[in-house]
């Protein structure tokens, strides 16, 4: 092994975990930072043009959760097993790993664009869209169709240089791409007039720079692992899906919410889809500050899961927990005290306010019961323990939501849709925890 890459072994398996985590998860918590900036700002833009447009944008973003999804369970996967062979010190094997899961991913990614674009009526409407929205989601999504290889494949090497302890790459890559993206979309939807079609052809561009930028990192060496055709074996792919499948089954589940929300929203016009697009992105975008300290965990976790070091382990996790709860009630009395203004910032049309505020407030006190649960799903993940991770998953994104969203809509109209996701997210917690509690009684003194 390379003195560089003892050097981020010793870095990784003797730092402070307190300091270790934070200074992984500030990269992360900025590219996520970047790009949810651009999702609000895309959100705000293409809201000018009225509520069928801004509707076609929480459309898009379900089908964008499913190309997220494929890129996770990839780089999760991979980066997962890549952590724990480079805390075993095993860097062929880890870039064997890194080279089948980046190629796959691509190739993936492409296989979906292929299958899309020749039904994008069908696909837009199966994704939630009223007749009025569809025009304008079909324009948006064609360009997102045609740059789904490139998102896939830059979601798995952002998540692999994440686990290597490289976070700082990934965000370049990530970064680059959403303040091009910003950048872009006034220009090109108003400046060149093109409307929603500027939105999308501005997250096309900015997705295939971003993917180079990434790739970049891997050939010119800034990365743990190297990245060539001869290193990629196609029968580590069966356990590299598989450890990666709490992600794919996580981000599957939230697009399938995300259509499911969609189809059951439209029934009260465009308004309300609009509406619960909005909160959803803004949820997002809170949780995004928690997620990236749990991001930040999960190499540490990787790491030492593998060096044997689980007292590392251990003291990683509640630190891990404690630090996202409290970033959580920061983004949660924000978002109690000024719900209105800020679905207001996005759409200022009063009906979108009016069924938007409810469910915000309702979501901000949610998600206080989101860290545990997260962080729990990410320790399972990074020490390789597929099935309970894959569980927590199912529960919390799928088996929980989607039947009291389809139940609480019938029985409470409107106000159903906006209580299913957070009465969901409580009733995870008791899962997460029996799984918790299993997991560390069951490690190595």
């Amino acid at each position: 092994m390379s003195a560089k890459s003892i050097s981020q072994f010793d870095r990784m398996t003797h730092t402070p975990v307190s300091r270790l985590v934070i200074t992984l998860s500030v990269p992360t918590i900025i590219s996520m930072l970047i790009t949810n900036i651009y999702n609000l700002v895309d959100t705000a833009f293409v809201g000018q043009l009225g509520n069928a447009a801004s509707g076609a944008v929480g459309i898009v973003f379900g089908f964008m959760a499913v190309l997220q999804a494929v890129g996770f369970m990839f780089g999760n996967g991979a980066g997962s097993m890549i952590s724990r062979l480079l805390g075993a010190k095993n860097k062929e094997q880890a870039s064997k790993i890194a080279s089948t899961a980046i190629f796959s991913s691509l190739v993936f990614g492409a296989f979906v664009s292929v299958c899309c674009v020749f039904a994008l009526k069908p696909l837009v409407m199966v994704l939630g869209s009223t007749e009025t929205i569809a025009p304008y989601a079909q324009i948006y999504i064609s360009y997102v169709l045609a740059a789904a290889p490139f998102i896939t494949a830059s979601f798995t090497m952002n998540n692999i240089l994440r686990y290597e302890g490289k976070a700082m790459l990934g965000m370049i890559g990530l970064a680059v791409g959403a303040v091009l993206n910003i950048i872009g979309d006034p220009i090109l939807m108003f400046g060149f007039e093109m409307g929603i079609a500027g939105a999308g052809l501005s997250t096309f561009i900015s997705q295939i720079i971003g993917f180079l930028v990434l790739l970049s990192m891997f050939l010119l060496r800034r990365a743990h692992c190297k990245l060539a055709a001869k290193l990629i074996k196609p029968e580590t792919l069966p356990e590299i899906i598989g450890t990666g499948l709490p992600s794919l089954l996580r981000q599957g589940l939230n697009s399938l919410s995300a259509v499911v929300l969609n189809n059951c929203a439209a029934v009260y016009g465009d308004a309300a889809v609009a509406a619960m697009s909005i909160v959803s992105r803004v949820i997002f975008f809170t949780f995004s500050f928690a997620l990236g300290v749990g991001q930040g965990f999960q190499p540490v976790c990787g790491f030492n899961y593998g060096a044997k070091k689980y007292d590392r382990v251990k003291a990683a996790f509640r630190f891990t927990v404690i630090l996202s709860e409290i970033i959580i009630i920061i983004m949660s009395v924000v978002l109690l005290l000024f719900p209105g203004e800020i679905i207001g910032i996005f759409r200022d049309d009063g009906r979108v306010v009016e069924l938007g505020t409810r469910a915000l407030v309702l979501q901000g006190v949610a998600q206080l019961f989101l860290p545990f649960c997260m962080v729990t799903e990410m320790a399972l993940q990074s020490a390789g323990k597929k099935f309970g991770a894959s569980l927590l998953s199912v529960l919390r994104n799928g088996l929980f939501f989607i039947p009291m969203l389809l139940i609480l809509s019938q029985l409470r109209g409107f106000g159903g849709i906006q209580e299913a996701q957070p009465l969901s997210v409580v009733l995870a917690v008791i899962p997460s925890a029996i799984l918790a509690v299993k997991f560390f009684r069951e490690l190595p003194k």
